[in-house]
């Protein structure tokens, strides 16, 4: 991932999270998914439900955020969101809690890739300034 011109990469974030764990603790747990998305973040924008392997490479999102700004406390899951832009492009909305650390730190935006094969999810995101 390159950065837009203009910018610097200030910090960077890795997760990695094993799809069928996931699913198994979102079964065990089903409270668990409400907690760590949004209504937006479980559905395709198709309307139907997200498969464990993509909901699994969100958290994985969420969890790079939280490595890249040093896992403060007080942050909110749903205080990072993992959207779609107009051409299905995963992207980060970063709110409230996470935004205020983020732009403490100085980034002004965010570059995600994700990734899931072979059982395993994957995410990496830039904090830019």
């Amino acid at each position: 991932m390159q950065p837009p011109a203009g910018r610097s990469v200030i910090r960077v974030g890795v997760d990695v999270v094993g799809v069928e764990r996931f699913a198994a603790t979102l079964q065990r747990t089903p409270a668990l998914a409400a907690r760590l998305f949004g209504p937006g973040e479980q559905l395709t924008a198709g309307g139907h439900p997200r498969r464990p392997s993509s909901l699994a490479a969100r958290f994985a999102a969420k969890e790079a955020v939280a490595k890249a700004l040093g896992a403060p406390a007080g942050m909110h899951w749903h205080h990072c969101r993992v959207i779609a832009d107009p051409s299905g492009r995963p992207e980060l909305l970063i709110v409230d809690s996470v935004a205020a650390v983020a732009a403490a730190l100085g980034i002004v935006s965010w570059e995600l890739s994700l990734s899931h094969d072979a059982g395993i999810a994957a995410a990496v995101v830039l904090g830019l300034g």
